[in-house]
């Protein structure tokens, strides 16, 4: 093939062009793989078509889809952030903006003081682990006494 692409640049991520690109689209931070095959079903792409096959045409349907999944007809509920805390809208975040919203998610958590926050502040598990036997953060770390130094005169 003359038109086959080993790198396909989506949402600032190079694409490896020899996987399926159900399996390529993943590498984009914040894409799973219920989303990439959804990506592929509303771009009406066969979802184990290489990556490197693509013309450019279908890269950016696909561009556009991955930007903004609501305006191109993806639900709800495959959507990683929904009833947004400041906004309440339905949206999905990917690489720096996902970074950005679970940092800012887990502050306002820690300021209202929240369990969760509470429990991400005492750096604790969160979501009901048990602790008696894990999580021990200080079990290796611990020195042995040290002797005192003789100062020699």
């Amino acid at each position: 093939m003359a038109d086959f692409r080993h790198i396909v640049r989506v949402g600032n991520t190079d694409l490896a062009g020899e996987k399926p690109l159900f399996l390529s689209l993943q590498k984009i931070k914040g894409i799973g793989e219920n989303f990439a095959r959804m990506v592929c079903v509303l771009a009406q792409i066969d979802y184990m078509k290489k990556t490197g096959e693509l013309s450019d045409k279908e890269v950016t349907v696909v561009e556009k889809i991955v930007e903004d999944p609501k305006a191109a007809g993806m639900p709800a509920y495959v959507l990683n952030r929904q009833r947004d805390y400041e906004t309440g809208e339905d949206m999905h975040l990917t690489l720096s903006d996902l970074d950005f919203t679970q940092d800012q998610d887990l502050k306002r958590a820690k300021k209202v003081k929240s369990y969760i926050g509470l429990r991400h502040q005492w750096r604790l598990p969160v979501r009901g682990q048990r602790t008696q036997s894990n999580f021990r953060r200080n079990k290796g770390k611990a020195a042995a006494v040290k002797k005192k130094k003789t100062v020699r005169k």
